[in-house]
């Protein structure tokens, strides 16, 4: 659902420039598994790869992504031509009967599926239980609604474009719970040798998100992480400067590393920061992770 309204939404803008567009909606791995937690899927690419396929094959010439989706290394042959403005790269907390994460009654139930999002909520309330959660958005909010949660944690900017934002009752700051690499931005990809789709699609590209998440895009690969290893990223431009967060953590929170900097390249900068972590213990956080999730999926 969601990754329809971002498809429409692009198509829409390209059509305002005169372009004619065919949408081609395609299901991938990722798509159809819905009742195994992410961490225990050794998929690599498995939000892409079906979607990867049809641009080799000329069957589409480009392909939307949420860019939280899309791996930090592509395969060869295709380009990520743009990265859209991007919206509130926050995470919210939802629940129908609590006001805010801090007023969860001890050994309340939150519905989560990211290590990174569970890491940094055992961090500040090592009482809660997180169960897992799976399915679109609109699953996720019914489970919530049915009591089957005391709470739920998502990405602010999925509920804010399907306009389901009834139940978050609070957007936690990035200092509580650092955000996804990418989060909040749709990554456009063409093929590698297609110049006029690549001149086509320019005005798409939004500099400040281009940067803030190629530089969060960088720390995630320089930790070798992708979306379910507890990585989070968080860069923004002020003033001309970069400045980008970036943490490892436990799973059970009982270990949260957190490195802030400043720089001028988006690059340099993130690998700087997921070094300095690697560095400071990050390395052996991450071997654990990676040792109990066997295969970890690679997409941030």
């Amino acid at each position: 659902m969601l990754a329809l309204w971002q498809a429409k939404h692009i198509t829409a803008l390209l059509v305002e420039q005169g372009h004619e567009v065919e949408l081609e909606i395609i299901k991938t791995t990722g798509d159809k598994i819905l009742d195994v937690a992410l961490a225990q899927v050794g998929t690599k690419g498995m939000f892409t790869k079906e979607i990867e396929d049809a641009l080799a094959e000329g069957r589409v010439d480009l392909a939307v992504h949420s860019l939280k989706d899309l791996p930090t290394e592509l395969p060869p042959g295709f380009e990520l031509v743009a990265i859209t403005q991007r919206v509130n790269p926050r995470d919210v907390f939802l629940s129908v009967n609590y006001d805010c994460v801090d007023a969860l009654p001890k050994g309340a139930k939150v519905g989560t599926s990211s290590l990174r999002r569970q890491a940094q909520l055992k961090a500040f309330r090592s009482d809660l239980v997180i169960h897992p959660l799976r399915g679109n958005v609109d699953t996720r909010v019914r489970k919530l609604e049915e009591g089957e949660y005391d709470g739920i944690i998502l990405a602010a900017a999925g509920l804010t474009r399907l306009g389901k934002t009834q139940l978050v009752k609070e957007y936690l700051a990035p200092e509580f719970m650092c955000p996804a690499a990418g989060q909040g931005a749709l990554g456009i990809e063409i093929r590698e040798d297609d110049v006029e789709m690549r001149k086509h699609l320019a005005f798409l590209n939004d500099p400040d998100s281009r940067a803030a998440t190629v530089c969060e895009r960088a720390l995630l690969n320089k930790l070798g992480g992708g979306c379910q290893v507890p990585i989070g990223a968080f860069a923004e431009v002020e003033n001309g400067k970069l400045h980008l967060t970036g943490i490892v953590a436990r799973p059970d929170g009982s270990e949260v590393l957190r490195e802030q900097q400043v720089g001028n390249d988006p690059v340099t900068l993130g690998e700087l920061v997921g070094e300095t972590l690697l560095r400071r213990g990050g390395d052996k956080i991450l071997e654990a992770v990676y040792g109990e999730n066997a295969v970890v999926p690679q997409q941030p």
